[in-house]
Order: C-alpha cells, then structure tokens, then sequence
C-alpha cells in the first residue's frame, strides 16, 4: 500500500494511491491535531485499520492526482536520522563503523516543493545525495537485527541536501548543520508498506538533475544494511512512530545543485517526485557529477556511466 499526505478543498489528510488517483482516509483515523499526528494515528493503527481502509478503497472513487497537491508523506517527522556514507562504492572503500547524525526535521518538504539555498554567501557546494529512508513503527528501542521486522512500517524516498566546503567537511568545520538549512530534506512522494518490499536491500536508487543522471546504486552496496541500522539506532535511542532513518548514499554521483535546476529522486518500488531549485545568490557551478575529494571512486564514475565522462568535473 502507497499511503500519502495531501491536500485538497482546504483539508489535509492521510490517503492511499490507487492508480492515477488517491483515495482520502482521514475519516477512518481519531480526530488529530496535525498531519504529523494523523500520519502517526495511522502508523499506530495500521494492522486494525487494514481491513476497513481496503473496504473503503473498495467503495471510493479516486480522487485525480492532478486536482490534490501532495505534500511530505511524514510532514514534521519527531527525528530524522542520517547514516555517514554507509555504502561500499564499488568495494574502493575501507571497512568503517557504523556512525549517524541527526538532520533538521524542520528541513522537510515534499513532492512539488522547492529547494532554496541559504541567501549569504560562503565558500560552499551544495549537494544532493539520494537515499532510501525507513519509517519507524515504534516504540522502538534495543531492537536485535533479527527482529528489525517489527520496528519498519514502511520506505519512502529523501534526499540529504548538504552543504560542503573543502573536501568531506560540512558547514562550520565538519558539523552537520550543513544538512538542516529549511529546505533541505525533501521527503515523498509516499510511503510503501513494509509488506510490498520484502527486502530493502534489493532496490535500485536514481537522482536525475535536469534530466542528466547523477545518482545511480543498488541498495545490495550498503556497508551496513537495514537490520543493523535499526539495531544501532534503536540501541542509543527510542524511535517512535514516524521517525526516519536515511539509510546514506552512493557518493559516486554527487553533483551540485543550483537556481533553476529541477531534481528527480526515484526509487524501484517506491516511486519518484521532483523539486524546483532556487539559489536567490544565482551561484554557479560546473554542471554534472563532481569530481572533487567529495564524490569517490572516480574510475567507477567512468565505467558505469561512459556518456558522461567528458563532462565530468575535474576529470583527467
């Protein structure tokens, strides 16, 4: 099941896809101060709700995609969790233990929304990093990897917008405040059940920035898979119902991203959204996957995507 947030004639409630359309089930949940709180009444019920939201499935019809807006599928998320690297590129990296940040979850907008970039000038690129993002049934906390199963509502795409300075380091000397200006966690365009991907690690990522190809990975490439994410956050903390943990990204596409551009994150399984990008500064970059001491294994940059081998930026 795709469940949505959307908007339409003024209300904003949960809803399912179903075909070109969404079917609303606000009704079906307790009266809720937020969509944030509806989305999480939803989680919580889910397994009592199935039937009923499969009946009035069964007996609505569909609303027009074209005549709701979608917004973020997990509108104020409690936390949103960020995996450091967390993928083997092409095994050119070096065993490295798993470690996380947490990002803004004021940063979130979805599907349609816009990116805008901080409006006062530093010495930055800013990046986009495509990831799969694992929403949190919860209470959750000691979860064992063999039991992640019951800690996993469902997956939907994000991408970590970061800004970067010289080399890996983020904004301010290697923090992360560089990954948490407004704006910079897009979120969508819907969260698939856990039941519809039996296995996070077999899903194929793509990022496409005014059409051109950036991001493109295999979710088998992570370091550290999704049993162990939830057994490691679970570990420090307790996740409760709505919380994301973004599984980190394949930093061989890594590209900036600048005013005027137009940015599609898609996911196998799960589905795509777009965003606008906005710089009010009109910085510029070099268009295309960047090659500097940010995006690795730049060989493999070469192999696994020949057409763009003469636009790369720093390329030999």
């Amino acid at each position: 099941m795709k469940i949505v947030v959307f908007e339409s004639a003024g209300r904003i409630q949960p809803g399912v896809l179903a075909g070109d359309g969404v079917v609303g089930i606000g009704d079906l949940l307790p009266l809720s101060s937020s969509p944030q709180a509806a989305l999480e009444a939803l989680i919580d019920g889910f397994d009592a709700l199935r039937d009923q939201i499969d009946e009035h499935l069964f007996a609505k019809i569909p609303t027009a995609l074209t005549e709701v807006r979608l917004l973020a599928p997990i509108p104020r998320p409690g936390k949103v969790l960020g995996c450091i690297g967390n993928y083997w590129e092409h095994a050119q990296r070096e065993p490295r233990p798993l470690n996380m940040f947490l990002k803004n979850p004021d940063a979130v907008v979805g599907p349609g929304g816009t990116i805008v970039l901080p409006d006062f000038d530093e010495p930055w690129i800013f990046m986009h990093e495509a990831e799969l993002a694992v929403v949190i049934k919860g209470p959750a906390k000691s979860v064992r990897r063999a039991d992640w199963r019951r800690a996993v509502f469902g997956y939907t795409c994000l991408i970590d917008v970061s800004a970067r300075g010289d080399g890996r380091s983020t904004w301010k000397s290697g923090s992360w405040l560089g990954k948490s200006f407004d704006t910079f966690c897009p979120i969508g365009p819907c969260i698939v059940t856990a039941d519809e991907i039996p296995n996070p690690n077999d899903l194929r990522v793509q990022l496409f920035d005014d059409g051109q190809l950036r991001h493109n990975y295999h979710t088998d490439d992570m370091e550290h898979a999704v049993p162990e994410l939830i057994e490691f956050a679970t570990t420090v903390m307790t996740l409760y119902s709505g919380d994301l943990i973004s599984c980190g990204t394949n930093h061989e596409g890594l590209g900036p991203l600048q005013d005027g551009e137009r940015v599609t994150i898609d996911i196998e399984r799960i589905g795509s959204m777009t965003l606008d990008v906005v710089d009010p500064l009109k910085r510029v970059w070099e268009r295309g996957i960047y090659m500097g001491a940010d995006s690795t294994n730049h060989e493999a940059v070469r192999r696994y995507r020949p057409e763009e081998a003469d636009r790369l930026v720093g390329s030999d």
